[in-house]
């Protein structure tokens, strides 16, 4: 085992931790939660998504050490594992088990309550609580993964609004542009399957969090749909 200093272990990093059978028995667990419930895919795939999202985020930016970089990586893969206990305020206890968890695996305290700050602070109904650069890049990173392959349902018919317009979406791109100081979320959805109105109608609330994000990060947050700016 790599060692730091006198024989301690070195801290967890993103690739440990999605390698790490317990993390990922959490997050499936999590994952089957939310199936029962009907909900869209929240695995690995999800998580994998949103760490990935939330590392270019900050890489992107140019202002950021790899190892901020890295901890936006481990919220990211770890945000959504307290859906193995509830839907219901699935941030705080997300937040508390990643804490735990990285603890047990040798992550220094003052990176451990980082990690769980961004994790507690990036479900959409918490939009005025976005209060670190790393939980602001989660947040991002999270609201940006809309996506067909989210959808379980195999009938179409039977969709509801969110099968509908996760379905619907063709293609999604998240880039920053730092000379411009913007990060934009740029979709292509398949208006015969859902409408534009209907993406408003259910995202509306993720995209107001994401440009309160955006802001901390000194960005502006902009929204474009099939090719035309809505925000």
């Amino acid at each position: 085992m790599t060692e730091t200093t006198r024989g301690a272990p070195a801290p967890p990093t993103y690739e440990s931790l999605r390698a790490d059978h317990e993390v990922r028995e959490m997050i499936a667990a999590a994952d089957r939660q939310m199936e029962a419930i009907g909900y869209t895919e929240h695995g690995m795939r999800h998580a994998t998504i949103v760490a990935r999202n939330a590392g270019m985020i900050l890489t992107e930016l140019g202002r950021y050490g790899e190892r901020e970089i890295e901890l936006a990586r481990i919220a990211g893969l770890l945000h959504d594992i307290g859906n193995l206990i509830s839907r219901q305020q699935h941030e705080m206890s997300s937040a508390l088990l990643a804490f735990h968890l990285l603890r047990e695996r040798g992550m220094p305290v003052a990176e451990a309550t980082q990690v769980a700050a961004a994790i507690g602070s990036h479900d959409e109904e918490l939009a005025d609580e976005v209060t670190s650069d790393i939980g602001a890049a989660l947040t991002i990173g999270d609201k940006a993964d809309v996506a067909r392959e989210r959808v379980r349902n195999p009938i179409m018919a039977a969709f509801d609004i969110h099968d509908r317009i996760n379905y619907a979406a063709q293609d999604t791109e998240l880039t920053v542009l730092p000379d411009l100081k913007t990060i934009a979320l740029e979709l292509s959805i398949d208006t015969e399957i859902g409408s534009v109105m209907e993406y408003f109608e259910i995202f509306l609330s993720r995209m107001v969090i994401s440009r309160k994000a955006a802001r901390r990060l000194g960005c502006d947050f902009r929204l474009v749909i099939n090719g035309v700016p809505l925000l």
